[in-house]
């Protein structure tokens, strides 16, 4: 037993956040389902595709249409509809749209991944269990009518075939040859919002810290980092507006230093090793000498070509996905390893296998 008792030492821990700190995994997924389906392809495939990857570098693979200058606000956008998916079960019920002022308003805008999603408060964290069901409900092998495959594309519920109309017939009627010119009423918009946001309030989604996270991030000690930067935790993590709100909702308290997913020193994100060897510079670190906790065989590798030791959390992928990509340890969670700071200023780490 003692065999499997492994202790090493480092300056400072890189923490990656989303499955790794905090299981946001359906609200994400529900987001790309989303993005899929308005582009017209597999949810299955899009979801595989985007794990473990930058928002940005997805959105340029998957919609090459937007330009350079519209990508920031396309960023924030997609990382609005994350937390709108993690926060809509419980705000909002299961399977019922609310009629407050943000859903209210919202519902007068077109649905599309280029709209912003109702804005929603930071709000404490959730007690529901998380729910790791699909994202959006499959469809059925028989051919359903135009509107409901539209609705479907959506991840919705049908619509009323009566709200959707052929602007260039006199009798409104809808032809499978016409699906191209299509023009919505106002109140058709109104409906696919609706239905968008009575499938999101149908599911939990929401956002929850893993286990012996917490235990491992107040076990760290603080440590004045170069200037400019105040005194802070010896640890970075990469975050963007998503982390932020994902880590507030779980009750973690974001880190001063942090390095965003995308920060504009980044000249690639993952698997390259910049989001790493950025942050540990950031501390004051030498990548090499510090240990960086990851979920995802994008972040692994991320992790392993910066140099740092690698300790693989399989907390989003099964263990046959991760255990061969090199990482030094694989553990089913964070509850497997402890840290414990050393007199002369280095981080004891000791991992159970």
């Amino acid at each position: 037993m003692q065999s499997n008792v492994h202790t090493f030492y480092a300056d400072a821990v890189l923490f990656d956040m989303d499955g790794t700190l905090t299981d946001s995994i359906a609200a994400v997924e529900a987001a790309w389902g989303k993005v899929a389906k308005d582009i017209g392809q597999d949810p299955t495939y899009v979801i595989a595709a985007t794990h473990g990857k930058r928002a940005v570098d997805n959105l340029a693979q998957f919609k090459p249409e937007i330009k350079s200058h519209e990508m920031d606000a396309e960023v924030q956008k997609f990382e609005e509809s994350i937390l709108f998916f993690a926060d809509a079960y419980r705000l909002h019920g299961s399977g019922v749209v609310d009629c407050s002022p943000a859903f209210s308003t919202a519902l007068l805008s077109p649905v599309s991944s280029g709209e912003t999603t109702p804005e929603l408060s930071v709000s404490p964290p959730g007690s529901l269990p998380s729910s790791r069901a699909s994202s959006f409900v499959a469809l059925g092998s028989r051919r359903p009518s135009f509107a409901s495959r539209l609705t479907g594309m959506l991840g919705m519920t049908t619509l009323p075939e009566a709200t959707i109309y052929d602007a260039r017939r006199s009798d409104g009627l809808i032809r499978e040859e016409d699906e191209d010119v299509l023009t919505f009423e106002p109140d058709a918009k109104k409906h696919c919002l609706e239905a968008w946001q009575t499938e999101a309030a149908s599911v939990d989604r929401a956002v929850h810290i893993l286990p012996g996270v917490r235990k491992m991030m107040d076990s760290i000690p603080e440590v004045v980092p170069p200037p400019p930067f105040r005194k802070t935790k010896r640890n970075v993590i990469d975050w963007s507006r998503t982390a932020f709100g994902c880590m507030t909702r779980v009750g973690i308290v974001p880190p001063r230093v942090t390095i965003t997913a995308d920060d504009k020193r980044l000249k690639a994100g993952k698997p390259a090793p910049d989001p790493f060897l950025l942050a540990a510079r950031e501390l004051g670190f030498s990548a090499s000498n510090c240990v960086v906790f990851e979920d995802s065989p994008s972040g692994i590798r991320a992790g392993l070509a910066s140099g740092a030791t690698v300790i693989a959390v399989c907390t989003s992928h099964e263990r046959k996905h991760i255990e061969h990509i090199g990482a030094h340890f694989v553990v089913d969670n964070m509850e497997s390893v402890s840290c414990e700071p050393c007199e002369d200023g280095r981080l004891k780490f000791t991992v159970c296998l």
